[in-house]
């Protein structure tokens, strides 16, 4: 039971702690993901982010990765964690927003892995506090990391993925739920993303290439934890299934949605909230 409460405490399964093993659902599928090291903003034990735990997960699955960042070391630790597994990886470096650097990276990996079927677009970050406090510098640098980053890999993808592929983009609830942030340009960014899916998977569809949004909620990660310190009221957000999600829970999700399992979802956007933006 949760301390002065009725109710049990919140289950946690393996597959929401990194635990759980993999059962081949990537097997031979050839992965990159965008955004995949991860930042510890200043803390000493950070719980895994999410482009690292989907990185992993992935190559649990079976799938062998590039791992793309603009910070090589830490796309190179993302990388160590999967070959002390027995997992296969290679580390990009590279900006993602610069146009060039996009085009590089998606070349790089196909280059790395034989070919490329599986893209993972997870870059994002936030900056500017309210409409008054937001400068157009905050708004521009949030845009061009959380949208022109996506766009710009997604047109280098055309002529690089094969038929069969699967491409999923990071969102956040702050698209659907501004109450859970108060960063005006981080919001903006993250629902924008739904109009750029719902294109891209129109003009991949002919291509059996598929393109999905997961929808992270609030979920106890690096980034998160400097959100709540700047914020302490978010921690206080009542989740219906009684905790935040981990970013393992949204790596299952992810993997889901990269794998033939999911061959009849394209355009589609998957919340992984505990229920917070459909029960409130």
């Amino acid at each position: 039971m949760t301390p002065g409460s009725s109710l049990p405490a919140p289950y946690l399964p393996d597959a929401a702690t990194g635990a759980a093993p993999g059962h081949g659902l990537l097997a031979g599928r050839r992965l990159l993901v965008v955004g995949g090291g991860q930042q510890t903003y200043g803390q000493t034990e950070p719980p895994t982010g999410i482009g690292r735990a989907i990185s992993i997960l992935a190559a649990r699955e079976g799938a062998v990765a590039a791992v793309a960042d603009l910070d090589r070391d830490a796309a190179q630790a993302t990388v160590d964690r999967i070959t002390s597994e027995g997992g296969t990886a290679h580390a990009i470096a590279g900006d993602a927003s610069d146009p060039s650097d996009a085009a590089r990276i998606l070349t790089d990996a196909a280059t790395a892995l034989a070919g490329l079927d599986a893209l993972v677009l997870n870059t994002g970050i936030a900056a500017g506090l309210g409409l008054t406090e937001t400068t157009s510098a905050d708004w521009d640098r949030v845009m061009a990391v959380n949208v022109r980053a996506h766009f710009l890999a997604l047109q280098a993808a055309v002529t690089i993925l094969e038929p069969g592929s699967a491409i999923t983009l990071t969102s956040s609830i702050a698209a659907r739920v501004v109450s859970t942030t108060d960063i005006p340009a981080y919001t903006t960014s993250k629902a924008a993303l739904e109009g750029l899916c719902a294109y891209a998977a129109k003009e991949y569809a002919p291509r059996r290439i598929r393109v999905n949004i997961v929808m992270p909620g609030l979920i106890d990660t690096s980034l998160g934890r400097l959100a709540t310190q700047f914020r302490p009221e978010r921690a206080a957000i009542p989740i219906p299934l009684g905790r935040q999600g981990t970013a393992w829970d949204i790596a299952a999700v992810t993997v889901f949605l990269l794998s033939d399992a999911a061959s009849y979802v394209t355009a589609a956007t998957i919340p992984v909230d505990g229920g917070l933006s459909t029960i409130h």
